[in-house]
């Protein structure tokens, strides 16, 4: 429905979907989160994916992943 309401706002592209799966034990856990987003991008034309974090961003490109966010493998956790 998202995707829909998008799609009638003049001067708004969707050009891809985003999440941050759920913390879990193992990383390969997540991998039906990242499965499900990939379909849902693909039945609706999009190609851009945003999922993976420093914990699970190997899994994220498996699953076909084209942005990964990996702050806390650069910077470190923080501090608050």
């Amino acid at each position: 429905a998202l995707l829909q309401l998008a799609g009638d706002c003049p001067g708004l592209r969707v050009l891809g979907l985003m999440t941050v799966a759920p913390m879990v034990a193992h990383p390969r856990e997540v991998r039906p989160v990242f499965a499900a987003l990939r379909d849902l991008a693909r039945a609706h034309g999009l190609d851009g994916l945003s999922m993976g974090m420093t914990g699970d961003f190997e899994v994220a490109i498996e699953e076909g992943a084209t942005l990964v966010r990996v702050g806390r493998a650069i910077f470190g956790d923080r501090s608050t």
